[in-house]
């Protein structure tokens, strides 16, 4: 509790500092992230706990990457990321996971994200940027990987790439729990360039 604690300090604080840095009003940020103004006020005030969708709306609005929000970063050769660091994300009802590993910082950027799902467990995604990519591979149990009508099965030591810019949901497939690593991939800049 006490790293969830202090992660929803830093992600409260790092959205607020952002958006004053960049001279936005809660009611500006609202409008550019489809996020309610009564929601980014409990996120900056550190009474709400945002999903993972909320702090990505939140971040590409802010110019931004998930990882800039929650992690700490500088302007080093290297950052290294320590075991401790609070980079929970989500925790599911039956005691999945999703943690942010490490991430770039953005709009363009790479995250690694390390989950894990418990038999019957299933996580709805959203939509992500347009391009929006993911890299999966499963180390262990079989993940059910949906798309509206589609849905495929990545078996244990089977990878997968997503194109995640549609509504998308990870689900543990069997009765064993499901661990997979995710390299998400959002370009902004290249996306932007191909439509000049």
């Amino acid at each position: 509790m006490v790293k969830e604690r202090q992660l929803l300090e830093t992600v409260s604080a790092r959205i607020r500092d952002r958006r004053r840095d960049q001279r936005l009003t809660l009611d500006r940020l609202a409008s550019l992230s489809g996020v309610s103004k009564g929601m980014l006020v409990q996120i900056e005030s550190g009474d709400a706990n945002p999903s993972i969708a909320i702090l990505c709306k939140v971040a590409a609005a802010l110019g931004a990457s998930v990882a800039d929000l929650v992690q700490v970063s500088g302007q080093h050769p290297a950052e290294v990321m320590p075991a401790a660091a609070p980079r929970l994300l989500w925790r599911g009802p039956k005691g999945g996971t999703a943690t942010l590993l490490v991430g770039s910082a953005g709009p363009d950027m790479l995250e690694l994200w390390t989950w894990a799902l418990k038999p019957g467990e299933r996580y709805e995604a959203q939509a992500h940027p347009q391009g929006t990519e993911e890299l999966i591979h499963v180390v262990r149990g079989r993940l059910a990987l949906s798309f509206a009508d589609v849905s495929y099965v990545v078996e244990t030591g089977g990878s997968a790439i997503a194109h995640t810019d549609r509504p998308h949901a990870y689900a543990c497939e069997g009765r064993k729990p499901v661990q997979f690593t995710m390299v998400v991939a959002e370009w902004h800049t290249r996306r932007d360039s191909r439509r000049h």
